[in-house]
């Protein structure tokens, strides 16, 4: 299992750093305060960073995840993501 560090950029901008084995990756995501919610209903940034990288990593290797992108861009790319994120951070919603 990879090894997620996260960091506060600016603003809402955050550092994500993948370790595995074989490397490591960085990543830099905007999360606005609109999508936090949206997303994570409640939870932290970095909760909601954690889960969501290992939801990619579970659907494509560290090198194929955008190195800079808006936490939005993951739903274009894999439209369960919003209901699997709620779901995994217990925030269904009925």
């Amino acid at each position: 299992m990879a090894d997620i560090r996260i960091r506060h950029g600016r603003g809402d901008v955050h550092l994500v750093e993948v370790c595995e084995p074989s490397g490591s990756t960085r990543h830099r995501v905007t999360v606005p305060a609109g999508d936090l919610e949206r997303y994570g209903g409640g939870a932290s940034v970095g909760t909601l960073l954690e889960v969501s990288f290992h939801f990619l990593l579970e659907r494509e290797p560290k090198e194929s995840i955008l190195r800079s992108f808006e936490i939005s861009v993951i739903e274009r790319y894999f439209p369960e993501y919003p209901d699997e994120i709620r779901r995994r951070l217990g925030r269904d919603r009925a």
